[in-house]
């Protein structure tokens, strides 16, 4: 039965996001793939985009260092960079295993508890979605009169413009809804697996309090925004990348990284999917058409994500190379 979960695991997430993929590009003219890849496209943006990906991982292995120390926990920065990249990675092929497999690595290789690991991960979650609230509550309010005019110019009422919907795109767009709040109760049972005995409990409890006891606050909320700053230039870069949205402003990158975000968090391969209806959705809104946005879409994230393999390649044989700390007891 374990055997069959951990197929399902792996085959589910695969279908939904292959299905989603299928449905987003068929009658696609590939032949603009090859052509953007070959020459129609500039990549010296998407190069410079690639240190802004490394550095968001980076800052997020920085910031978890930080929330340990407080418990006693003092491992390696380069292990915490390192079990980061592998995480991202990982979660390619398993959705959503990274952030136990992180855990896993820092008590391999510098003796952390496993589960005050997962404590401070839960922190470190808590914070992120408190980010993003605050950012999606920004943008909106932003956009709002952008939206407004929209629709006061082109005479299109709101519920017009959400009828160009097909009925399969409603579809996908409830179906990833639902995926959100299972995979987020999901994630929670799965926490609640690591609370069956009273010391569990306190290191995971522990975990989540340790923001409190942080040496350098400043320093814990710096390396929080910057993550999702380096995220944002990660992917804001690459729209001058294109013809189609190099004269797209600033907002409209904010708009798509924000709904893009939320599209993540469906269980398919680093999103695979649902981003990429997300993000084409936006663009489309903003006047680009249907199969630039897609075209845009399908680069993007196939670059961004052998990057995140490519990281994650690198921290394996970094990791393979990495001594375990000596004389350190094993909890």
């Amino acid at each position: 039965m374990s055997r069959l979960r951990s197929i399902m695991q792996i085959l589910l997430p695969l279908v939904l996001g292959g299905a989603i993929l299928w449905w987003m590009y068929r009658g696609f003219d590939w032949s603009t793939l090859s052509a953007a890849f070959v020459g129609g496209m500039d990549w010296t943006w998407m190069w410079l985009s690639f240190p802004f990906g490394i550095l968001a991982q980076v800052f997020r292995g920085i910031r978890w260092r930080q929330a340990l120390q407080p418990l006693g926990e003092h491992p390696r920065l380069s292990t915490c960079i390192n079990a980061v990249f592998l995480s991202y990675a990982s979660s390619l092929v398993v959705p959503r295993s990274g952030e136990v497999l992180r855990c896993g690595v820092l008590k391999r290789y510098d003796g952390v508890s496993f589960t005050r690991g997962v404590g401070t991960v839960v922190t470190e979650r808590v914070i992120d979605m408190l980010i993003i609230a605050v950012l999606s509550g920004v943008v909106f309010l932003l956009q709002l009169p952008v939206f407004m005019d929209f629709f006061a110019r082109t005479g299109v009422s709101l519920s017009a413009f959400m009828g160009q919907f097909t009925t399969t795109g409603w579809i996908v767009t409830a179906v990833s809804a639902v995926l959100i709040v299972l995979t987020g109760v999901y994630l929670l049972r799965r926490y609640e697996l690591f609370t069956r005995t009273r010391s569990v409990l306190t290191d995971l409890r522990d975990g989540l309090l340790s923001i409190r006891h942080i040496d350098g606050v400043g320093a814990f909320l710096f390396n929080s925004i910057a993550i999702w700053v380096c995220y944002f230039l990660h992917f804001y870069l690459t729209f001058f990348c294109f013809k189609s949205t190099e004269g797209l402003g600033i907002d409209v990158a904010l708009v798509a990284f924000v709904v893009g975000t939320f599209a993540v968090l469906v269980p398919t391969p680093n999103g695979a999917g649902p981003w990429h209806f997300a993000v084409k959705t936006v663009l489309v809104l903003y006047g680009v058409a249907g199969t630039d946005g897609a075209l845009f879409a399908l680069v993007v994230h196939s670059v961004q994500t052998l990057l995140v393999a490519a990281l994650g390649l690198y921290a394996a044989a970094a990791l393979a190379l990495t001594d375990r700390l000596p004389d350190r007891k094993q909890k």
